[in-house]
């Protein structure tokens, strides 16, 4: 990977990180509402829940963005976390936050949908680091 991309993609990932971070004052839209009306009471839940499912993606999105812009500082970015293969420039440009390369993705997909067994899992904590 050239200076270029690779300055690309931390600009890229620095404006994720930005933007998540501004767009985290939703808790706030978490707060219990009471009615007395049964279906004002299920819309609001299904509210409430809806905030909560945007919270914990954007979380795991800022854990992931993060983790790569360590990567980045510490130049083990574009480096597979499970078989130490670099990860395309293409999937890099498609997925900056990308912990895998491709194959490894996949096997790791395939064993979290239960497709592969146990034995196939390589044990890679993915959006730890």
């Amino acid at each position: 990977m050239n200076h270029t991309d690779f300055d690309l993609l931390k600009a890229d990932l620095q404006t994720r990180l930005a933007t998540i971070a501004a767009g985290s004052d939703k808790r706030g839209d978490i707060a219990i509402q009471q009615s007395a009306d049964s279906l004002d009471q299920t819309q609001l839940a299904t509210e409430r829940d809806l905030v909560v499912s945007l919270l914990n993606r954007d979380s795991q999105m800022s854990r992931l963005v993060k983790g790569a812009l360590r990567r980045m500082e510490d130049g083990t970015y574009g480096t597979c976390l499970a078989c130490e293969d670099p990860v395309s420039v293409k999937r890099l440009q498609a997925v900056p936050w990308a912990e895998l390369c491709l194959r490894c993705q996949e096997r790791s997909d395939l064993t979290a949908a239960g497709v592969l067994g146990a034995e196939h899992d390589e044990g890679v904590k993915l959006g730890i680091g």
